[in-house]
């Protein structure tokens, strides 16, 4: 007799994790429709989604891997030969253990990616094993924005679109009609259709900007002098909030001082839009109160720009008295269960003065900056998470091992990611992979990467595993829910594979829990909730708090923020410090030449697609079947080139072949897309599923010498180019 039952659980096909229902029976799940009880705002949200439908074939898709698997032929000839999980664990325990004595625990580097599982689990098997060497992508996505909030104003924002109470709104670099179908663009959509003044500032005209009463085309890389441009007209204008200025706000002069160059018509000379728009748009969000300033992951791309341009935009919501305001932003607080940096035991490998390949390079992005910043954020008890902030830059990771320098990297383990699609410099990547004495992949599908591994080991996916997603400690709010099935056929949650390696290696006592659902529920213990209570609501947070700085401190003075000066800090005294800018000053783009004479974007993303993931659909492969190049018509007429022609887009890195497509968008740029790869194609060398014809990052470049000295971000968004017809 069968057993059916409807199991309330989350998606997992991109970062918003929304609520679902999924009818299981005997084991398998049959069906799934939106949790409406839940989450309220699902219905409308997933509506317009084209991925969770597919949900159940995602579940038994052909060729999702269900077996740990080991290289029998040589790297990358795509032979395998299945094995159990317990030999797999076993050899790359052994390989590891061999590894560590003969080069210490440096010897390995790990590669993560976007929000498809959790990594404490990860990052607390490093500390315990001795490396310093967890790689992501986090210097080009969400870094740059909370080290530079952080330092300005004590802690990161979260920014507050409310289409009832928010005035203005500027959306700067970020393109919710194609990131995401989430709240927030249904939120963006409502604001528009209240007749507030909504700002984009995109060098692409996209269906976010469509929505906009004001587009600001910015040239890629010159977002810092737009954000000093607009300054300028709101200190010219006496357009800032003075007393907030007064009170609260340490450099304003020197700030006033700094701003005297960026006139609205040397801003339209530099960034390409309007010197009207420029006092347009700082008006309209400057008389705005009030007002909200979204940044996304575009400002995170644009290399030495990337941290002037975060500073900028934190110093023009503070002195428009947009900070801590409902309807603009508020500063975030600590999570009231415990954050990911007390579960991935950060704080006591601090202490052994771990060595990382980019640790004396970098002024931020190291275990040194990080203390630097404790210093202050512990005014308020607060801690920002560590192993992200520390985390290497690649391009050291990939040289350490291919030159043994500063010390040898032999053996990577990669998860949740792909990096020689995802990873800067794919060519590099490459190489210094190929290089390797070990390499093991956790995947759900076979990927570029998991084609160069010795081992591939079949990750549980959506809804076979619990989910909780925290922001990685810098917000109090929780959210997710337990798996509807257990793993199809012999996939495990990612947690197993750490745990069951460190408990070959020595690691007994740290890990206490037995399963990943009894670390979830160790982890929520202070709230006085069960995993099973949360689970049944799916969501954790407390009401936004406001106004927090003028809040008393145990001596009855207002606590302030936590900086060196105890003000928003417009000119950094930390940055001063370390011998950096203490105001956002922008850097000289580097220069086209008469054979790479148009600017490359190289990081746009298309529905239906989750940067690089699911591909092998069918359905959705219809729905896009190939790789774009975006440019203006004027760019396309002045190449010879006509829309839906193939074309090469080339740099001093590379080349690859996309299809036109003419937009509204700056002239003399070309957007690509990001991601791409043939998965029908065959998955050995040396096609490697087609990663050497469409793929954005065989374009670019991740030198570490030419990236930001704080963050360390490379350019992906201002890179000179030429484009050929095929």
């Amino acid at each position: 007799m069968s057993e059916r039952k409807v199991v309330p659980t989350n998606c997992r096909f991109c970062g918003y994790q929304c609520g679902l229902l999924a009818t299981v029976e005997n084991g398998k799940v049959r069906k799934v429709q939106p949790d409406s009880s839940r989450y309220p705002h699902n219905a409308g949200i997933m509506r317009g989604c084209k991925r969770w439908p597919l949900i159940s074939e995602v579940m038994e898709h052909p060729q999702r891997i269900n077996y740990p698997l080991k290289r029998v032929g040589e790297r990358g000839s795509g032979r395998w030969e299945r094995i159990s999980w317990e030999q797999a664990l076993d050899e790359i325990a052994a390989k590891l253990a061999g590894l560590k004595e003969e080069f210490g625990p440096e010897v390995l580097a790990t590669s993560i990616g976007g929000p498809h599982t959790t990594f404490w689990p990860l990052h607390r098997f490093l500390a315990l094993f001795g490396s310093p060497n967890n790689m992501g992508i986090g210097q080009i996505c969400w870094n740059p924005g909370i080290w530079a909030n952080t330092l300005t104003y004590g802690w990161p924002v979260d920014m507050e679109l409310d289409p009832e109470g928010t005035e203005c709104a500027i959306l700067w670099g970020v393109n919710p009609s194609q990131s995401d179908n989430s709240l927030f663009w249904h939120t963006v959509q409502e604001f528009k259709r209240r007749g507030k003044p909504l700002i984009v500032v995109d060098p692409r005209l996209t269906g976010t900007a469509q929505e906009a009463q004001l587009w600001l085309p910015v040239r890629p890389g010159t977002d810092a002098v737009l954000a000093l441009g607009l300054l300028h007209v709101i200190v010219q204008e006496k357009l800032y909030a003075e007393e907030f200025v007064q009170n609260w706000c340490h450099g304003f002069e020197r700030l006033c001082d700094h701003l005297i160059p960026y006139t609205p018509a040397y801003v339209e000379e530099v960034t390409g839009v309007k010197a009207e728009d420029v006092v347009k748009a700082a008006r309209l969000y400057g008389k705005s109160t009030p007002a909200c300033l979204y940044s996304g992951r575009g400002i995170d791309q644009l290399g030495l720009n990337s941290f002037p341009t975060h500073r900028a935009l934190a110093i023009l919501r503070a002195i428009t008295g947009n900070l801590d305001v409902p309807g603009a932003s508020h500063l975030s607080e600590m999570p009231d269960f415990i954050p990911e940096l007390e579960l991935e035991l950060s704080e006591p490998y601090a202490a052994t003065s771990p060595r990382s390949v980019s640790q004396e390079k970098l002024l931020l992005q190291s275990y040194q900056g990080y203390a630097k910043v404790r210093e202050q954020t512990m005014k308020h008890k607060k801690r920002l998470p560590m192993r992200y902030l520390t985390s290497a830059h690649p391009h050291r990771v990939w040289k350490a091992m291919l030159t043994g320098e500063p010390y040898p990297i032999r053996s990577m383990i990669v998860m949740a990611s792909n990096p020689l699609l995802t990873q800067a410099d794919t060519q590099l990547v490459y190489r210094a992979l190929k290089s390797l004495d070990l390499l093991v992949v956790l995947e759900l599908f076979e990927t570029p990467t998991s084609m160069l591994a010795d081992y591939v080991l079949p990750s549980a996916g959506v809804l076979e595993r619990p989910l909780l997603e925290t922001k990685a400690g810098v917000a109090n709010i929780a959210y997710g829910g337990d798996q509807a099935v257990g793993p199809y056929y012999e996939r495990r949650p990612d947690y197993d594979f750490w745990r069951e390696l460190g408990l070959r290696l020595g690691q007994e006592k740290a890990w206490p829990w037995q399963t990943y659902r009894e670390a979830l529920e160790y982890s929520l213990s202070p709230l006085g909730t069960t995993w099973d209570d949360f689970s049944g609501s799916g969501l954790y947070y407390q009401d936004n708090e406001y106004l927090k700085y003028e809040e008393p401190d145990g001596q009855g003075k207002p606590q302030g923020f936590a900086t060196v000066s105890g003000k928003v800090e417009i000119y950094s005294e930390l940055l001063r410090e370390m011998g950096a800018d203490p105001l956002p000053s922008p850097r000289a783009l580097p220069q086209g030449n008469a054979d790479f004479s148009l600017m490359l974007m190289s990081g746009a993303r298309f529905q239906p697609y989750y940067a690089s993931s699911y591909h092998q659909l069918e359905k959705l492969r219809r729905l896009h079947p190939e790789p774009i190049a975006e440019m203006s018509p004027v760019t396309g007429e002045k190449l010879g080139i006509e829309e839906g022609s193939l074309v090469d887009v080339e740099t001093e890195r590379g080349k690859a072949r996309f299809r036109t497509r003419f937009v509204p968008m700056c002239d003399h740029v070309v957007s690509v897309e990001y991601g791409w790869w043939y998965p029908e194609m065959k998955a050995s060398e040396p096609e490697l599923g087609g990663i050497w014809l469409a793929n954005a990052n065989l374009l670019t470049s991740g030198d570490f010498d030419a990236s930001d000295p704080l963050v360390g971000t490379w350019t992906y968004n201002g890179i000179p180019c030429r484009v050929a017809k095929v």
